[in-house]
């Protein structure tokens, strides 16, 4: 079972950055496909970034593309959330999730049900 921890959320104005962080323990994440999703108050959990096994490949929701960055140090065993260029409507609880089936396309690393751990969440409040 793998534990993933986030961290680095917190209050920013808008135009500012944040970089989350997400650590696991008890399993290492080298062979895990990464993903981060968020969900603001009175809204459904939606997709924001995902990230290979390998790292050599990176998906982002439209809302955050150009914008957002995902990174994976499997030498620290943990993934990272780059948050640059911030806006109002980023507010909401950002949660780190690992899949550990084999394989992993594009199409279920965008969806919730596609992973099989989950952090407890990190508040990120952006205000105008």
């Amino acid at each position: 079972q793998v534990q993933l921890v986030e961290s680095g959320g917190g209050l920013v104005q808008a135009g500012g950055s944040l970089r989350l962080s997400c650590a696991a323990s008890r399993r290492t994440i080298n062979n895990y496909a990464m993903g981060w999703f968020r969900q603001a108050p009175g809204k459904e959990r939606e997709f924001v970034a995902a990230i290979s096994w390998s790292g050599g490949s990176t998906y982002y929701a439209d809302s955050v593309k150009g914008r957002f960055t995902i990174s994976k140090d499997n030498a620290k065993n943990t993934v990272y959330l780059q948050m640059n260029s911030l806006k109002p409507e980023d507010t909401a609880v950002y949660y780190c999730t690992a899949r550990v089936r084999i394989p992993a396309s594009p199409l279920l690393l965008q969806r919730a049900g596609g992973y099989d751990y989950w952090g407890q969440g990190t508040q990120v409040t952006v205000s105008s």
